[in-house]
């Protein structure tokens, strides 16, 4: 087990340092968005309404999967979740 959590430890450290920009790419992508990856970046207001809007979508996704999961509030007798917990599967 130590063996696997150290070489995934490793591989962690090296692929978070793999991932960052080489210099060009650091120079030609825009404010806020250097050193993140490589390539061009956002190039327009289209781009950078859709990057706000997927982020926007995946922090929404994110809250409500949370608060489902932690509260359901499913308190109808006929829930499907009650057949399996009274049939005793």
């Amino acid at each position: 087990m130590k063996k696997i959590l150290s070489v995934f430890t490793v591989l962690f450290f090296l692929g978070n340092q793999l991932s960052w920009a080489c210099d060009v790419c650091k120079k030609n992508q825009p404010a806020g968005f250097e050193n993140i990856t490589h390539g061009a970046g956002p190039s327009g207001t289209l781009d950078y309404v859709i990057i706000w809007t997927g982020v926007v979508i995946v922090a929404a996704t994110l809250i409500y999967s949370l608060k489902y999961l932690i509260r359901p509030q499913e308190n109808n007798p006929d829930h499907i979740k009650n057949i399996v917990k009274n049939e005793g599967f």
